[in-house]
């Protein structure tokens, strides 16, 4: 158990340094020398969780998923919960802020950033797809589309949150975004029970503290070499 423990923290702290480095640097000037020097580990121990920039970028991507939020009695109460807890972390955590950026770096021309985008829209697929089979959504919606939409929608309201203020009224955007986006989606009865407040993801942030006891000001559940599938996020 202490070996995972050292092996869980070692990824970490790389994926850590190279989305500082990402962030500072951009993907394509940065090196996997400039990479080690900031994480303090050898190359051994890079390769061993990280084949490549490449894969050192997935992983970064992969932060904006890697969490497990408490389930709730609605599956558009747990997509909300998404978003406003994304927008948290967004202005929380450095390394999804990093995730974010490197998503939308247009200079990367050599990285394929759409495993980014295509494992949030996926994520989202299968909360709406829930929603659905759980009568949630209104008889017209398409699950795809929609997926598709929210995920373009958050991704331009936190880049304009990050020019106009540094991403400081992120929440209040996103409170806003979903006041506009789910009566186009969800049953009428449904919409007075959704709890869409920029104080939600706190909330709900703090039990996940509870539950998942990981170091760290939020707590996240990684799994070693795998991709989290329990939380959509975003670029």
């Amino acid at each position: 158990m202490a070996r995972q423990e050292r092996a869980i923290r070692t990824r970490r702290t790389i994926l850590e340094a190279a989305a500082a480095v990402f962030d500072e640097r951009g993907y394509t000037s940065a090196t996997i020398g400039e990479i080690l020097d900031r994480a303090g580990v050898t190359k051994g121990a890079l390769y061993f969780h990280f084949g490549s920039k490449e894969e050192l970028a997935v992983g970064v991507f992969e932060e904006q998923l890697a969490i497990t939020l408490p389930p709730q009695s609605t599956k558009l109460q747990e997509l909300v919960d998404s978003g406003l807890v994304l927008a948290r972390r967004l202005r929380s955590e450095p390394l999804v802020r990093a995730s974010v950026g490197l998503a939308l770096d247009q200079g990367a021309m050599d990285l394929d950033r759409t495993p980014a985008f295509r494992m949030w829209i996926d994520q989202n697929v299968q909360m709406l797809a829930e929603a659905k089979t759980q009568g949630e959504l209104l008889p017209h919606v398409d699950v795809a589309e929609t997926a598709e939409l929210l995920v373009g929608s958050f991704s331009g309201v936190q880049l304009l949150s990050q020019l106009r203020c540094q991403r400081q009224d992120l929440e209040r955007r996103i409170v806003v975004m979903f006041e506009h986006f789910l009566p186009g989606i969800a049953v009428p009865a449904l919409l007075a029970q959704l709890d869409i407040s920029a104080e939600r993801a706190e909330r709900v942030l703090a039990q996940v503290q509870v539950e998942v006891p990981v170091q760290g000001p939020v707590k996240v559940q990684l799994q070693e070499g795998a991709v989290p599938t329990q939380v959509s996020t975003g670029a």
